[in-house]
């Protein structure tokens, strides 16, 4: 089943893809407290949306509606760092025992076919393509044999990245939530048809030409110990987003440097999830 966030005709809501289209959940369990796709994983009626994507008649076409991030009001996105070894091998870096953890923020993310937005400040924009986690069910301390019973699914993430402004200093933050800069997208796939996520591929392509190509069992920290380690510092609610690291083979690391430029188009594509696309544009003057 795949869930979305979405607006259509102005007014934001979600739904699940269906019967050509897509049948608005939000506008069934809205008035019944689940306002955005978040509020209606916590209530946790996922039955209900598997129900209407067979019976109900889709309410929107794909080309009526403006995709959004697909959780649209995460109360966390928490990203992983160097977390497949080719990756930490263009960085010059070591793998390091625990995982490296940051946060973006709402803010920072578009969604499927919305604008990139490249900085004014800055040149040195550049790809990183990944899974996103969705967390589905509230979890503190979480063994990681039971980890994957708290995903609600997974997504496909452009984790967009301002790199000089990421080298200002030892913290990623400043390169990592220029507005704008990430998408997400464009939905996701609940857990029951993706029962493991190292069984995945992903490849990011900018203007057609491949950039990254690698298969998800090659994460350093693999999806279900990322849930408990992160669970251990505190814990994880529903629509909590965990983005779980980018392979090698980003613009920075290139000779020459890739930058994604105004005009470029960008896409992240993951096996059994699909294919989330950005164009990118400059920021305003």
């Amino acid at each position: 089943m795949k869930l979305l966030s979405f607006t259509a005709n102005g007014r934001p809501s979600y739904g699940v893809l269906a019967n050509g289209g897509v049948v608005d959940l939000g506008r069934r369990f809205a008035p019944e407290g689940a306002a955005t796709l978040r509020e209606f994983i916590a209530s946790g009626r996922l039955s209900d949306a598997a129900r209407l994507a067979y019976s109900a008649q889709a309410d929107h076409h794909l080309d009526e509606i403006s995709f959004a991030p697909v959780i649209s009001d995460p109360g966390k996105i928490i990203c992983v760092g160097l977390n497949y070894r080719d990756h930490v091998e263009e960085t010059g870096r070591t793998v390091t025992e625990k995982p490296a953890l940051f946060a973006r923020f709402p803010c920072s993310q578009v969604g499927h076919l919305q604008p990139l937005v490249k900085p004014k400040v800055s040149d040195d924009f550049d790809y990183e393509g990944e899974l996103a986690v969705i967390i589905g069910a509230a979890g503190r301390h979480i063994p990681p044999a039971r980890a994957l019973q708290h995903a609600a699914g997974y997504a496909c993430y452009n984790e967009g990245s301002i790199r000089d402004w990421q080298r200002h200093t030892s913290q990623f933050l400043a390169g990592k939530s220029f507005a704008e800069s990430g998408s997400f997208g464009p939905w996701m796939v609940t857990a029951d048809e993706i029962p493991d996520p190292s069984k995945l591929t992903l490849q990011t392509r900018l203007n057609g030409a491949v950039v990254q190509n690698t298969a998800t069992d090659l994460l350093i920290t693999p999806v279900p110990e990322l849930i408990a380690y992160i669970s251990t510092i505190f814990p994880l609610a529903p629509g909590d987003v965990i983005v779980t690291g980018t392979p090698g083979g980003v613009g920075a690391k290139r000779t020459p440097p890739l930058w994604m430029r105004p005009g470029d188009t960008v896409e992240v594509e993951i096996s059994g999830i699909g294919i989330l696309r950005n164009n990118v544009v400059a920021e305003a003057a």
